[in-house]
């Protein structure tokens, strides 16, 4: 019972946050993050390509992500978990790059910068290792870089969960930003590996 309302609650969190960058799409340019970005930068051509593509393709990742861990998927249906599979794909590669280059500009400076750069790089790299662990016939291995992809990916709802508690506790968004540049993913991938551990054993 208590898996499976853990589970529940990580597809909701995953669904919920996967939709939400289609609002700025409806709502003010000044929206969320975006209010902390100048005049400048938000009619920069390039940084827009960059912040459309990473949250688009970012939210898509997070959306459908998640069922790739549903047991019951991969024994009924392999050839729609694969296909899952190559769309998540693709969507992460082109997100990180994005996020990569637009963490340059990141709120909150260098230190938020290296942070949003290093998980970029960790989120390519995971995806990359899954999928080339997989086109060498090495299941396990896929699975286990998987886990790390999808833990950086998830990045995305810890970030909200982080944010507003460290705004009231240092009392100023760029420094919350700047430690939630880091928080988001490192306690996340320290879950992973603990999931990772647990799979090996069974």
């Amino acid at each position: 019972m208590k898996n499976k309302i853990l589970w529940i609650l990580f597809a909701v969190l995953a669904i919920g946050v996967g939709l939400y960058p289609s609002l700025y799409f409806f709502i003010d340019r000044k929206f969320g993050l975006l209010s902390t970005k100048s005049t400048t930068l938000l009619l920069n051509v390039f940084w827009n390509i960059g912040f459309y593509t990473h949250i688009v393709l970012g939210g898509i990742s997070l959306l459908i992500g998640w069922v790739q861990f549903s047991p019951k998927l991969r024994e009924k249906n392999i050839k729609i978990h694969r296909i899952i599979g190559k769309i998540y794909m693709v969507c992460v590669l082109l997100s990180s790059i994005a996020g990569i280059s637009i963490g340059f500009f990141a709120t909150g400076g260098i230190v938020a910068s290296a942070g949003f750069i290093s998980l970029g790089l960790l989120w390519f790299f995971s995806t990359w290792n899954a999928y080339s662990h997989i086109k060498n016939g090495d299941v396990e291995k896929h699975k286990k870089m998987m886990v790390y992809s999808y833990a950086i990916c998830f990045a995305a709802v810890t970030l909200r969960i982080w944010l507003t508690p460290l705004i009231l506790i240092c009392n100023d968004f760029t420094v919350a930003y700047r430690v939630v540049a880091w928080l988001c993913w490192i306690p996340n991938l320290y879950v992973a590996y603990l999931i990772n551990q647990r799979n090996h054993k069974e």
